[in-house]
């Protein structure tokens, strides 16, 4: 038989544990921020700070181990990787945001489109994005690229043109939803058209969606760049990006030299899951719903 001492106690259990929850999330929230910010200061401030040059070769002190002098060690040809990684980085973030505000741009327009249109606008729209997302991102990225020489521009637009479907699906759906809305239908009784109903009520209801697809879509355009670069498709090989560095130093891990391709790589994945991290609190503070759950 279950007392008001056990009842009691299940509570304060479930506070503890909703208020330890809430502890962690704020916390994991808080060095999301932060690598955030180092990330962005250290692309921002270290070029114009550190008068050095990231291309200068020295044959003598090639492939060197992370030193006091080279915190993370050399290159193949002596260049000091700290240096290069974060001029890599600078590059890839670069094209990350260029790349994921254009696709956000392309998806917003052709979901706010199809969804405020209906019918057989609406049928046309997501037939081709079907099309297009049957072929693999990569795969479609390679073939637009291949077209341009090698460059920052052409992989900006092949990251673009590969990654705007996602946001046009989330768009229409947010559309969708709206229009059944109540102040949808008084403002089409009132006499809007439907270019103002569009732009008036529907563009702002979706904006914070497309926000959240854009930041999401960052970290996915560098990861993109990087692959591409690695396949020796993206960038030129003199320029510093992450996916240059990565794959210029694979002979280097063959011959026992671990360090030119780890920290590129650390380069790589942690600025994105401080991204991922700060995204997921956005998706909760946009959806009262799902951020009640995970504090139980």
């Amino acid at each position: 038989m279950t007392t008001d001492a056990d009842t009691a106690d299940v509570r304060l259990a479930w506070r503890a544990h909703g208020t330890s929850r809430r502890s962690t999330h704020v916390l994991r929230l808080r060095a999301c921020a932060a690598l955030v910010a180092v990330t962005v200061l250290a692309v921002l401030l270290v070029p114009p700070l550190v008068q050095l040059d990231q291309q200068a070769v020295d044959l003598a002190a090639k492939l060197e181990p992370p030193s006091w002098a080279h915190p993370f060690g050399t290159d193949d040809v002596g260049r000091d990787l700290l240096l290069r990684c974060v001029y890599g980085l600078r590059v890839s973030l670069l094209v990350g945001v260029v790349a994921a505000l254009t696709a956000t741009v392309i998806g917003t327009a052709v979901g706010a489109a199809a969804g405020a249109l209906g019918g057989w606008a609406d049928r046309l729209v997501m037939r081709l994005v079907d099309t297009l997302s049957s072929v693999p991102h990569l795969l479609l990225g390679i073939f637009i690229v291949a077209m341009f020489r090698p460059g920052v521009w052409p992989v900006v637009i092949s990251v673009a043109l590969t990654h705007w479907l996602s946001t046009a699906r989330i768009v229409r759906a947010e559309v969708l939803s709206l229009r059944s809305r109540p102040f949808i239908d008084a403002a089409v009784s009132g006499g809007a058209s439907r270019w103002r109903v569009t732009v008036r009520h529907l563009l702002p209801g979706v904006l914070p969606q497309a926000g959240l697809a854009a930041v999401l879509m960052v970290p996915h355009a560098m990861w993109h760049e990087s692959a591409l670069s690695f396949l020796g498709l993206g960038l030129p090989t003199h320029t510093a990006s992450l996916g240059t560095l990565i794959q210029g130093a694979r002979g280097s891990l063959l011959a026992g030299q671990w360090w030119p391709t780890l920290f590129p790589g650390l380069f790589l994945i942690v600025p994105t899951l401080a991204v991922a991290g700060l995204a997921g609190a956005w998706r909760e503070r946009i959806n009262p719903r799902r951020r009640s759950e995970l504090m139980l």
